[in-house]
């Protein structure tokens, strides 16, 4: 379970103080499939970043599975992202010098989990339509293929939870349905998932909504 309580993250830039978000709170249940929209520039990638473990909040609480995220020590909360929790990222972050098997390998190797690695790549790639391209360097891929790559590379890992950063925004509506399906069929499997959108198509998906608008959560678009 994901518990948010009061979270604010302040920025200052020439004197002036930005609310990237401003006391927000909510809870998404272990297994739930919720969707944060807003516009740009609503603090929709500063909260996902957040509850990642990847940016420290100003105040406030991050509770996942009980523990208190930003009372751990930094070691052990980078462990525990690196174990627990999955991004698909607004930008893609593939390695340019290493293939795409190798670029969603990565995780994989790093965490020293590579049991039945190369079917679990294989099957992924093949749902996301990008078996053919593993063998390519990410160069080599239109900006479509990418994404779907980065996404791969999260699914294969099978984290408990997934944040996704806009994860159909440079795809057609076949591939935004392809990574859509994908999504689902990971939270059937009991994965936690928060997808960050402003696109419509993509409302529908989560059981939960949750709509922020210049740093707070919208309460009556919580669903």
């Amino acid at each position: 379970m994901i518990e948010v309580r009061e979270l604010t993250k302040t920025y200052h830039k020439n004197g002036a103080e930005i609310r990237a978000l401003d006391g927000v709170s909510f809870s998404l249940a272990q297994g739930g499939f919720a969707i944060l929209h807003g516009a740009s520039g609503s603090g929709k990638s500063t909260l996902l970043l957040t509850l990642g473990g990847m940016l420290s909040p100003t105040s406030g609480t991050v509770r996942v599975e009980g523990a208190d995220l930003y009372a751990m020590s930094r070691a052990r909360r980078n462990a525990f992202r690196r174990s627990a929790v999955g991004f698909i990222f607004q930008k893609f972050h593939l390695m340019p010098y290493l293939t795409v098997y190798d670029n969603i390998r990565l995780p994989l190797a790093l965490r020293g989990s590579e049991t039945g690695v190369q079917a679990r790549i294989h099957a992924v790639a093949e749902r996301l339509g990008i078996a053919g391209r593993l063998d390519h360097l990410p160069g080599e891929l239109s900006v479509g293929e990418q994404q779907r790559a980065a996404a791969a590379r999260t699914l294969v890992s099978e984290p408990k939870i997934i944040l996704a950063d806009e994860p159909t925004g440079n795809l057609d509506r076949a591939n935004r349905e392809l990574i859509a399906q994908a999504l689902l069929e990971e939270n059937r499997r009991g994965r936690t998932i928060l997808v960050a959108t402003h696109e419509e198509s993509l409302l529908s998906l989560g059981s939960r909504r949750f709509e922020l608008i210049a740093g707070r959560i919208n309460a009556s678009q919580q669903s």
